[in-house]
């Protein structure tokens, strides 16, 4: 499945299936919120949270493509990835991926 964040695709005529999203809404575990806020002190990249971020960010994507798939398109053009952080504290990360559903001829 083609993903892109283009509206169009150059030279391809497109037809037009619908809007899809994909969501995912991860949680922090006590240990990387401690390893966190010891970055937050001395400096550098938080790795865990790096990769909650990317794992949270995959499905999302494949939530949507599994939407698009499910209408029939084998592309999706305009996606937005949207990132928060929910619940108490901030402590949940969501994703959201939205994009338009086309069938690239």
């Amino acid at each position: 499945m083609l993903v892109t964040t283009t509206n169009t695709i150059q030279g391809r005529d497109l037809d037009y299936k619908g809007l899809v999203t994909g969501e995912a809404i991860l949680g922090a575990n006590l240990f990387k919120d401690i390893f966190a806020g010891i970055r937050d002190i001395v400096g550098g990249r938080s790795g865990a949270y790096e990769e909650e971020l990317a794992k949270a960010r995959k499905i999302a994507v494949e939530e949507m493509c599994q939407q698009a798939q499910a209408m029939g398109a084998n592309a999706v053009i305009g996606v937005d990835l949207d990132y928060e952080t929910v619940g108490q504290n901030g402590s949940m990360l969501m994703v959201s991926a939205t994009g338009t559903a086309v069938i690239v001829r």
